[in-house]
């Protein structure tokens, strides 16, 4: 194990405002987190690390009670907040600062841009992009316990390290290829708040084959759903350990109108019968007279013809070969879905943002026949016919 790097372990208020103050000044921060979730309904920031240059650090959010400093330098819109998969992060920023913070850049969106994976975890982007090899052995460390060991330290700030040198090499590139705009739409979606405020009301739509019921089951599904999520929120703890979606579907089957009714519900948890039991009857007697809220609209896929299965196979052929051009995975310049919809006639309206400038015309022309094709020794060429 190397030697730990020079970083400065902010422990207090005053330490983390002059730390964030001197962040304030520099274009960009890196930023990573540590937390634990699983015996709580929302993420129990433990660490989070931020470097720039110089500037290394650990900070540590269960020693300090004021944590303005730190929202503050979130939320300034003057530094781009480095992240790699940075939608849990961002969860819990969320939920610190009630915005998200922006702007933001996400290696993990960026990396397919530059010839990698898509989804690419962090480990191995930095081995393939530094040729670093990280340690994988406190993944499931305990982040709450104090003193924090050295190694598990060490290991917190290589998330940091590497990120920042990832974010430096990334955004050279991208600039000079002049790809760095191609990415705004993208990290702006990462940035909507309703990403991650989500209404209690909506959480049914979530649980597993509800569109198979109707009338007073679904309507007690869609209200035990929403107790549950708003129980969960007001005792700190996972909506499972309340109710697993699986009971609450037991529960608008059987439709149990009291607290003997209950008992019978063998998979309902005793801790939440015993605790909260009236409050289920009440809530599944009330669900019962309800009308349900409308289902959403079923997306079914539509089968290809022969002819549409051609046509797809004329388009994956030139993405293919757009995408080889341009050192892009296929999936990423033009996904299948996004061509399945093309050619069922749903236009090219599917493809978002930086793609369709790309390949949108060329689609286009070949589904219209005023383009083809042609094979050549490079691969394939694409003709007009005007």
């Amino acid at each position: 194990m190397a030697d730990v790097p020079n970083h400065h372990y902010i422990d207090s208020a005053e330490a983390l405002a002059t730390l964030c103050t001197a962040l304030r000044t520099r274009p960009f921060v890196a930023i990573d987190t540590e937390f634990l979730r699983e015996r709580t309904y929302r993420p129990e920031l433990c660490l989070v690390q931020v470097k720039h240059e110089e500037l290394l650090a650990c900070i540590d959010t269960l020693a300090i009670d004021d944590l303005s400093a730190l929202t503050e330098l979130l939320l300034d819109e003057s530094v781009v907040k480095v992240f790699h998969a940075a939608s849990q992060d961002l969860e819990i920023f969320y939920l610190l600062c009630n915005k998200v913070p922006a702007p933001l850049f996400d290696t993990q969106i960026a990396a397919p841009l530059l010839g990698y994976n898509e989804q690419i975890g962090y480990g191995n982007l930095v081995n393939e992009y530094l040729g670093v090899e990280l340690a994988k052995t406190h993944t499931r460390a305990d982040w709450t316990r104090r003193p924090l060991p050295t190694q598990q330290i060490q290991y917190a700030l290589d998330d940091v390290i590497y990120l920042e040198k990832l974010y430096v090499d990334m955004h050279a590139q991208l600039t000079q290829q002049k790809r760095l705009d191609w990415l705004l739409p993208e990290f702006a979606e990462q940035a909507k708040v309703e990403k991650y405020d989500q209404p209690a009301g909506e959480r049914w739509k979530k649980i597993r084959n509800v569109q198979r019921y109707k009338g007073a089951a679904l309507s007690i599904i869609q209200q035990l759903a929403r107790w549950r999520e708003i129980k969960a929120r007001e005792t700190n703890q996972p909506r499972n350990w309340l109710l697993k979606d699986d009971v609450i579907v037991a529960l608008a089957q059987q439709r149990p109108d009291s607290l003997t009714e209950l008992t019978h519900i063998r998979s309902l948890d005793r801790k939440t019968r015993d605790k909260f039991g009236q409050e289920l009857v009440d809530v599944i007697i009330a669900a019962s007279q309800m009308d349900p809220e409308a289902l959403p609209p079923m997306k079914r896929k539509q089968k290809l013809n022969t002819g549409n299965l051609a046509r797809l196979q004329l388009l994956n052929a030139w993405v293919h070969q757009r995408a080889g051009e341009l050192a892009i995975a296929p999936s990423l310049l033009a996904p299948q879905k996004v061509l399945e919809k093309m050619v069922t006639g749903d236009g090219r309206e599917a493809l978002q943002g930086w793609r369709d400038p790309l390949i949108g015309d060329d689609l286009e022309s070949l589904l219209n026949g005023e383009s083809t094709l042609s094979a050549n020794a490079n691969g394939l060429a694409l003709h007009s016919k005007k």
